[in-house]
């Protein structure tokens, strides 16, 4: 029977950091279990979840996609095993240690313990906590956040947060086969169903990091994605065709 909790994780060429990341989360308080979601890298990224499904038999599980396929694909499918397998709580978080897993066990329990439906690891919840990114991408996030928070409407910081906790009632009652966001507007569209479906979010204050190992996703399209996919939500959810 699986465990209450699942950490879902896409990888592309994340070889250097996946063994370090499982061994930690598997290693937390909490009991959780993992599904590393592998879009086909060439760096022999899902060799190496292969050898810790080894050591951790039952804890680790992988889904290897033959090509890049985008972070919002990855999410969605990954959801949908979360669901068939009866997990309670279902957690995102990136492979390359800028979000810390210590801070799991306190976003899991807030879900746990019902104090909010969807708990998110905010990088604005007080001032800005975020180390080593550089001045233009930090206040192109920032400005975006206020962006979307503005249009949609939704009442958090951090809007395209991509470490949080998802309670399956959640994604039960959004109609994830519907989310056609790929890029970090996912992360938005995914805030914004859950507040226009009447789900609790809560902001809890981490520190993020940025890599030390492997290259960032962010490109100019996922960027332009976010922009207009905000006002799509917004008119949508106008028309109540969400």
């Amino acid at each position: 029977m699986a465990g209450q909790a699942l950490v879902i994780i896409p990888t592309y060429n994340e070889a250097h950091n996946i063994a370090p990341i499982i061994d930690k989360v598997v290693g937390l308080e909490v009991e959780c279990d993992l599904l590393i979601i592998d879009d086909g890298s060439p760096d022999g990224t899902a060799d190496v979840v292969r050898e810790k499904q080894e050591k951790y038999p039952g804890r680790v599980h992988l889904i290897n996609r033959e090509k890049k396929l985008g972070l919002g694909t990855a999410y969605v499918q990954g959801f949908r095993y979360a669901l068939q397998h009866d997990y309670q709580y279902i957690c995102e978080m990136d492979a390359d240690f800028s979000h810390n897993p210590d801070d799991l066990p306190k976003l899991i329990e807030l879900v746990r313990s019902g104090q909010t439906d969807l708990a998110i690891g905010s990088r604005y919840y007080h001032g800005i906590s975020i180390v080593n990114w550089p001045l233009r991408r930090l206040i192109l996030s920032f400005m975006a956040n206020i962006y979307a928070r503005v249009i949609t409407g939704v009442p958090i910081r951090d809007m395209t947060a991509g470490f949080k906790c998802i309670h399956r009632k959640v994604l039960e009652n959004i109609n994830i086969d519907r989310i056609r966001s790929n890029g970090y507007a996912f992360q938005i569209e995914i805030h914004f169903r859950a507040y226009q479906a009447g789900f609790s979010l809560k902001e809890v204050s981490i520190i993020f990091k940025e890599r030390e190992e492997g290259e960032s996703k962010m490109s100019k399209s996922i960027v332009r994605e976010a922009v207009w996919r905000v006002w799509w939500l917004r008119v949508q959810s106008l028309f109540g065709r969400l």
